[in-house]
């Protein structure tokens, strides 16, 4: 019986360089591994359509390019890993270069500062930022990201779906006189559940920040079976409005590769009000022995040029609080005089105060300018008493007037201390108005 040869192995094809592999790439988000003779990934990035991006390194430009010139010789291999959108392109590639560290991730970023994605998990209502300090330790960390706008953009993309604050506010549950607090831009448009007006219970709200922590840590499949199965509950208990908000969530999340390019989505900080910030401001810019803890606010109304009414708000510790809110029927003026109506609301607050012995107000803020400042202050000065620290605030330029100051006061528009000023203002202006429009349907129907 003779000896059995056995054949010898097909050999294997020979492997495509990678200026050849990526013409296979497909053009769908992902990111992409580059690596070199021994295997090892040297660099991670991501991409909308991996092919063009993949591609874009083997090109006469990039070699010469101060960025890549290094990186391009070394390339002996490339893989990718596609994702759904470009978020979870984004994401993904966060979390490998965390996991592998590429050598060439850090060098091509020309020592810039990496930016995180952080959320303060020991907050009762935790809140979601962008930063590039993080903290060493109280928050959980998701990054570091080599693209800071599309970074922004992410955040912004994800917000719209579960709805989390991106403020430094200190929220406290327990403390009712957030109920009164004022949200902001992003509650109107359906960005945040505004915790900061205690709108939405702090079980409910750390349940998006889970399911937030679950994306971002790639176990989605786990996430849709979660929101699928709590949609399901809530339509057989007859909880429509809540069944729809969570399927509104998973139409988002599915079609989260819609939304466009991330740099679209990359917004700047809403306008934000920080009670503690605005009454240390205060402290600060008018050298005030203390931080204000009791501001008042006051405006007038007038009934279509008849009925004349006034508004006083009252802030402690720069959030309002609606149980020393108080509107005045004008009773001294005939038509329309805001010099003269002011002083009259003025001398009735304060007289009553003073009879009563109770405390005046630490700052008195009235809606105006110079002259409505001034029919205060007389005011003050037919009364004999001291006043407390006033001051007004004109619309137009958002000027501040002190007693005394021939030229106004401007800040700039982010100082915090404008800020709990405008909200002060606006707050006593909304409230003038409200009686306005109630003693204004009540004359109608008494006609």
């Amino acid at each position: 019986m003779s000896d059995v040869i056995p054949a010898s192995p097909t050999p294997d094809p020979t492997p495509l360089a990678p200026r050849d592999k990526v013409k296979l790439f497909p053009v769908s988000p992902g990111v992409y591994l580059m690596k070199d003779a021994r295997g090892r990934v040297i660099y991670v990035g991501k991409a909308v359509n991996l092919r063009n991006r993949a591609g874009s390194y083997f090109t006469k430009q990039a070699l010469i390019d101060r960025r890549t010139a290094d990186l391009i010789p070394e390339i002996c291999d490339i893989d990718f890993l596609t994702t759904d959108s470009e978020v979870d392109a984004l994401l993904l590639e966060a979390r490998l270069i965390k996991d592998i560290q590429p050598r060439f991730n850090s060098e091509l970023k020309d020592d810039k500062t990496f930016p995180y994605l952080e959320i303060f998990i020991r907050e009762p209502f935790p809140r979601v930022e962008f930063t590039r300090k993080p903290r060493p330790r109280g928050t959980r960390l998701y990054g570091p990201f080599t693209n800071a706008r599309k970074l922004r953009g992410a955040i912004a993309v994800l917000q719209k779906i579960f709805r989390f604050r991106n403020c430094t506010l200190d929220i406290r549950p327990e403390d009712e006189r957030w109920r009164w607090f004022r949200p902001c831009l992003l509650a109107s448009i359906q960005q945040c559940t505004a915790p900061c007006n205690l709108r939405v219970s702090k079980e409910d709200y750390r349940r998006d920040i889970r399911r937030l922590i679950m994306f971002l840590e790639g176990k989605k499949a786990r996430l849709f079976r979660e929101l699928k199965a709590e949609m399901q509950a809530a339509a057989t208990e007859l909880k429509f409005e809540k069944a729809a908000r969570l399927r509104d969530q998973i139409a988002a999340l599915e079609n989260l590769n819609l939304r466009g390019n991330l740099d679209d989505h990359a917004q700047p900080e809403v306008f934000q009000i920080d009670p503690k910030k605005g009454v240390r401001g205060l402290q600060k810019i008018f050298d005030l022995p203390e931080p204000p803890r009791r501001i008042e606010g006051m405006d007038i109304a007038h009934l279509q040029g008849g009925e004349t009414v006034a508004s006083l708000v009252q802030f402690i510790d720069g959030l309002p609080f609606k149980h020393g809110y108080k509107r005045f029927k004008i009773r001294s003026v005939d038509g329309v005089d805001d010099f003269a109506s002011m002083r009259e609301v003025v001398s009735r607050r304060f007289r009553r105060l003073q009879q009563e012995g109770e405390p005046f107000p630490d700052v008195l803020l009235i809606d105006g300018g110079k002259g409505q400042l001034s029919s205060a202050m007389e005011a003050f000065k037919d009364l004999g008493i001291t006043p407390p620290f006033v001051i007004s605030l004109a619309k137009r330029e958002e000027e501040l007037f002190l007693p005394g100051e021939s030229e106004p006061k401007v800040l700039s528009k982010h100082s915090y201390a404008l800020r709990l000023l405008q909200y002060v203002r606006d707050e006593s202006h909304r409230f003038a108005q409200q009686y306005h429009h109630l003693l204004r349907k009540r004359s109608t129907f008494e006609d």
